[in-house]
C-alpha cells in the first residue's frame, strides 16, 4: 500500500485546479511512526487527522477559512467524525464511507473485501466490536453509550455541507449507510448532495472521472 501510487488521480484533480492539498499516512500506515490501531475503536486516526489540519493552517499560502476534507472508506468516517468535532473543515466529500452509526457498524456491516486496508492491522484493531461489546455490552443492551460515539447523533453540530457518492455495487461499504446520512442531514436541515452510481465499485472505478469532477465543483 502506497499513498503515492494509490491515490495519485484523486489527489491530481484538486491539485491541477489549484487547490493545496495535503495528505496524511495515518499513524503507522505509510512512512508515519506509530501503531495502527485501526479507525473503528479507537480515536487515533481522527487525532491525527485533526493534528494535520491544525498544521495546515499554520501554512502562509492557506486560507484558514477555505479548508475542505475529502475522505474514501475508512477516510469517510473519519471525515463525518472531523466535520462533527471541529469548525475548521469548511465542506466535506465522502465517497463510499463508512459512514453509519455505531449501531449500524456493529450489526449491519461485514466487510467482504479487505483491500482497502493499508497493512495487517493488530488483532486488537481488528476485533474494535468484541472488545468494546465486551466493555459497554451491546448497542442493544448500552444504546447510550453507542449513540454517544456515533457521528450520527450530532448531525446538528456538523462544521459545513456533505457530498456523497457511492456505488451501487459496492461490496465493501453497503450504500445503506450514505442513503440513510443523507436523509438525516436533510432532517437535521443540512446541505448535501448524494450521488448513486448504478452497478460501480467501492472504488468508482467505472464513473472515476465525473465523480471527481463533482467533487472539485463542491469545492469550488
Amino acid at each position: 500500500y502506497r499513498t503515492t501510487e494509490r491515490y495519485v488521480a484523486y489527489t491530481d484533480a484538486f491539485s491541477r485546479n489549484g487547490y493545496i492539498l495535503f495528505r496524511p499516512d495515518y499513524r503507522g500506515h505509510g512512512d508515519s511512526e506509530g501503531d495502527a490501531e485501526g479507525g473503528y475503536g479507537s480515536n487515533a486516526y481522527t487525532i491525527d487527522v485533526l493534528n494535520a489540519l491544525a498544521s495546515i493552517k499554520k501554512h502562509p499560502d492557506v486560507d484558514p477559512d477555505r479548508i475542505g476534507m475529502w475522505g474514501h472508506s475508512m477516510g469517510g468516517h473519519i471525515t463525518l467524525r472531523t466535520m462533527v468535532v471541529n469548525k475548521d473543515v469548511k465542506a466535506g466529500v465522502i465517497w463510499a464511507g463508512v459512514v453509519g452509526s455505531y449501531p449500524d457498524l456493529v450489526n449491519n456491516w461485514r466487510r467482504r473485501s479487505l483491500t482497502s486496508t493499508p497493512r495487517p492491522l493488530p488483532s486488537g484493531a481488528r476485533r474494535w466490536r468484541e472488545r468494546l461489546q465486551e466493555e459497554f455490552g451491546t448497542p442493544e443492551q448500552n444504546p447510550s453509550f453507542w449513540n454517544a460515539i456515533s457521528s450520527n447523533t450530532f448531525l446538528k453540530d456538523i462544521s459545513g455541507p456533505i457530498q456523497l457518492h457511492h456505488g451501487s455495487a459496492d461490496a465493501s461499504v453497503p450504500i445503506s449507510f450514505s442513503e440513510k446520512l443523507e436523509r438525516e442531514l436533510q432532517q437535521d436541515g443540512k446541505t448535501v448532495e448524494y450521488y448513486e452510481y448504478p452497478g460501480d465499485d467501492h472504488n468508482l472505478s467505472a464513473n472515476l472521472g465525473i465523480a471527481l469532477d463533482r467533487s472539485v465543483a463542491f469545492f469550488d
